[in-house]
C-alpha cells in the first residue's frame, strides 16, 4: 500500500515539471526499492499511476464542464462518452506504470539486490 502511494504522490509531483514518462522513472525507482513480489510491483506501479491520471482526467472533465472528454470521445471512439476517454486514460497510464514497476522489480532480481526485511 505504502508503494502506491508514494508512486502516486511523487508521480504526480515529477510530472509537474518533467515529460509525462516521468512516471515510470518513478515506479522503476519505487518498485527497484521497495517491492518484495512481481505481482505487488506491479500492481502498485498500475493503481498508483492510473490514480493518478483518473483524478486528472475527471478534473479536466469536471473544469470544462465535459465538453473536451465529449470531444476527444467523438474523436477517437466515434461516440459521445464522457467515461470512455477517462477509463482508457487511466488504463494507459496504469499500463505505463506497471509496467516499469515490474521492470525495476526484475532489474533488482537480476542485480541480485534483495529488499530489506522488514521487522514489526
Amino acid at each position: 500500500m505504502i508503494e502506491i502511494i508514494l508512486i502516486a504522490i511523487l508521480s504526480l509531483l515529477a510530472q509537474l515539471v518533467l515529460p509525462w514518462w516521468s512516471l515510470a522513472i518513478v515506479a522503476f525507482v519505487i518498485c527497484f526499492w521497495r517491492s518484495s513480489r512481481a505481482g505487488q510491483s506491479f500492481f502498485a506501479g498500475f493503481y498508483g499511476v492510473a490514480l493518478v491520471w483518473l483524478i486528472y482526467a475527471i478534473f479536466l472533465h469536471s473544469r470544462t464542464d465535459g465538453v473536451f472528454m465529449g470531444r476527444m470521445s467523438e474523436l477517437l471512439f466515434k461516440t459521445n462518452s464522457a467515461v470512455l476517454p477517462e477509463l482508457v486514460t487511466a488504463i494507459v497510464g496504469g499500463l505505463v506504470g506497471g509496467l516499469a514497476g515490474l521492470s525495476g522489480y526484475f532489474v533488482r532480481q537480476a542485480t541480485g539486490n534483495q529488499p530489506q526485511k522488514r521487522t514489526a
